[in-house]
């Protein structure tokens, strides 16, 4: 394991709207208030055809190979993330949802494009002194945390 310290900064509130892809507005969002490092809690409605990644399709192998699961019709969903500075220095969001629809569930990261449909709520908790940040990982092809 390996871990590092960080502060409690601001805390906002977001309404994102009908049509919005979740990862792009939440990195713009935090791009602009200049927000490094957060904890991001999610909750609301996913229009269908929204992309989550899962798997992999075999275990171990390596490099990964994801799948992806494209949602049929409307889900509810739930998430949690975190934000933290990728290679050019950007925010970029890491986040997983599970999206329900009819008794059924799905899990997996919003990376491939999740698109609201009428409302989702955000809660971004800033973390502040914090040098955490996002580094590629040669055999896995993920940016992984560097705290």
């Amino acid at each position: 394991m390996k871990y590092s310290e960080a502060k409690q900064g601001r805390v906002f509130i977001l309404r994102l709207e009908d049509g919005e892809i979740l990862h792009e507005e939440i990195e713009a969002f935090a791009k602009a208030r200049g927000i490094g490092a957060a904890a991001v809690l999610i909750l609301g409605g996913a229009d269908e055809n929204s992309v989550l990644i899962s798997g992999p399709e075999k275990g171990r192998d390596s490099p990964p190979v994801p799948m992806e699961i494209v949602l049929g019709g409307v889900h509810e969903i739930t998430g949690t993330g975190t934000i933290f500075p990728g290679k050019s220095g950007e925010p970029v969001l890491h986040m997983h949802i599970a999206a329900g629809r009819n008794g059924t569930c799905s899990a997996g990261c919003v990376r491939k494009g999740v698109k609201v449909w009428h409302v989702m709520e955000a809660i971004i908790s800033e973390l502040t002194s914090t040098q955490a940040c996002r580094v590629k990982d040669p055999q896995t092809g993920f940016e992984l945390l560097e705290p």
